[in-house]
């Protein structure tokens, strides 16, 4: 009988994942769940729900607390990860958030690299953090290491940023699988009506470009009829120089928008999936994305979608979404105007993003990485 493969799958990281790569993580292990394999035995260094549900280290903490997770996260990647693939007795280790140990495991490294901001951004990041960062995730990828990127669009950009001799392969990854509301208590929480909001789920990163669409709605608003409001899901930016929420606060201000724009915060899956099912349309402004997975959760829930003509974005939302240019105020605003003005064009656009999202699903996802792994 020929011997399983013994993989062993790193989520420590869960407790202090936001957003896409707290997704990334989260929707691997339920795919493991769903398709086990034969040839294959599925290691977890720590049970998925549990550590997602930790609280200590994420958030808006105090610096003393960010120091200690760094030391932590130090000391789990160079000394206790590695003793995980000993005792284990793994064949493979896979590490979803960019660094994997710097020691040599006598193993195969899949190390999953989302996207090449670091290289592509530095004025976004702290110049020292940036550049312990990036060193960890060089040293990482000594040995028999494989680099996964989310989309073609990350991939050449890590070819031309970064650096990285390794193999790169893309995976695409396959959205949340969000919860039936089954109730439209959440858009009554907010004071909401059904189809009368446009939406935005993610960090305040800047990147995201949240002013813009604060300034495209503002300008929007001035002749829209509709009486549509602006929501706003998610937390603040990972850190300070990252942060755009106090700008979008002042915009909004400034803008006498206030009425219109309704900032939620973090939201459990159940009232963001009732917040996409009710929406009007989905606006996704960034500059600059791996993947872009609220793309796809918004054409699964059946709404039309609005995104930036960023790389990434474009690349997985085909045919299915209008475009505007990135930055672009005056047009991100006509676009708004263009699909609340022009319901055979709305429907149309959530034809097509109910065939595209159908491309993004647990199966495909899992059996990439297995095709990789052998």
């Amino acid at each position: 009988m020929k011997k399983k493969k013994r993989i062993l799958v790193d989520l420590f990281y869960l407790n202090t994942a936001l957003t896409g790569i707290k997704t990334y993580m989260s929707e691997f292990c339920h795919a493991v769940e769903a398709y086990p394999q034969s040839n294959i035995e599925w290691v977890f260094t720590h049970n998925p729900l549990v550590q997602s549900e930790k609280t200590f280290f994420r958030g808006n903490i105090p610096r003393w607390r960010k120091l200690w997770y760094h030391i932590y996260y130090f000391f789990w990647k160079q000394l206790l990860l590695p003793l995980k693939v000993k005792t284990s007795k793994a064949d493979t280790l896979i590490c979803f958030d960019f660094i994997a140990p710097a020691i040599p495991l006598g193993v195969k490294k899949l190390t999953v690299i989302h996207d090449a901001f670091f290289w592509q951004m530095p004025e976004n990041y702290n110049a020292r953090w940036r550049s312990y960062f990036i060193n960890m995730i060089h040293k990482g990828l000594h040995g028999d290491s494989t680099v996964i990127t989310t989309s073609e669009y990350a991939k050449e950009a890590l070819l031309q940023y970064s650096g990285i001799q390794k193999p790169i392969e893309v995976i695409y990854q396959c959205p949340k699988f969000l919860p039936n509301s089954g109730s439209d208590m959440t858009i009554k929480k907010f004071g909401l009506k059904s189809q009368k909001y446009l939406l935005h789920v993610g960090s305040f990163d800047r990147r995201k470009l949240l002013p813009v669409l604060i300034e495209a709605f503002a300008k929007f608003t001035i002749t829209d009829t509709s009486e549509l409001k602006l929501v706003l899901v998610g937390e603040r930016g990972l850190s300070k120089s990252l942060d755009d929420y106090d700008r979008v606060i002042q915009l909004i201000g400034e803008k006498k928008i206030n009425q219109k724009v309704v900032l939620t915060g973090f939201l459990p899956d159940h009232e963001v999936k009732a917040l996409y099912d009710h929406a009007f349309a989905y606006v996704f402004p960034s500059s600059n994305e791996g993947f872009g997975i609220p793309v796809i959760e918004a054409m699964r829930a059946g709404i039309p979608v609005i995104i930036s003509d960023q790389a990434a974005l474009q690349e997985i939302a085909g045919d299915a979404a209008l475009i505007h240019q990135v930055g672009n105020v005056i047009d991100l605003k006509n676009k708004l105007q263009s699909l609340t003005s022009n319901l055979e064009l709305k429907q149309k656009m959530i034809l097509k993003g109910n065939r595209r999202w159908k491309k993004f699903d647990r199966s495909t996802f899992l059996k990439s990485f297995i095709r990789v792994i052998n």
